[in-house]
């Protein structure tokens, strides 16, 4: 069984072991390796990423006690972060994981949810209710990467 809990710090390096590893194993097939290279770099800063998911304050998916997932759901309904483990593609951890943005989101009277999605997920979050807006570029150092931005209104 899936469950969900709330960020902890102990969970800094295995949300990024997590990120790296799904970037690297799961959206190269919709991206070169340079594209992910700077998309999940070898070179992380522990420190910044530590800031960055600390304030993003994300939850976290456990199967078995083992993390198999991350998202967050910021105040104005953005997901910046959604992420699955490379090897728990396809099990329900991200059907987990929104259904709890989701009903969170309600509570706190959000009504709008939106997220700049990869190539990768775009089909996941259509199969969830979320229509594209539109598509973008996103520069990342040397790199041209294409996004969606998606939403979902309640």
């Amino acid at each position: 069984m899936i469950t969900i809990r709330n960020f902890e710090t102990k969970d800094v390096a295995i949300t990024w072991d997590l990120k790296f590893n799904t970037i690297r194993c799961i959206n190269i097939r919709d991206h070169t390796v340079d594209q992910t290279k700077v998309w999940a770099p070898d070179d992380q800063d522990m420190n910044l990423w530590q800031k960055r998911v600390s304030e993003m304050n994300p939850f976290i998916a456990e199967l078995n006690g083992k993390v198999v997932g991350f998202a967050d759901l910021q105040n104005d309904g953005y997901i910046d972060h959604f992420f699955c483990h490379s090897e728990y593609q396809g099990l329900g951890v991200g059907r987990a994981l929104m259904e709890h943005i989701l009903a969170i989101g309600n509570l706190k009277g959000i009504s709008r949810f939106y997220s700049e999605v990869s190539i990768t997920a775009r089909s996941f979050y259509e199969h969830l209710g979320f229509k594209v807006v539109n598509e973008q570029q996103v520069k990342i150092k040397d790199q041209q990467l294409t996004n969606f931005l998606m939403e979902k209104v309640s």
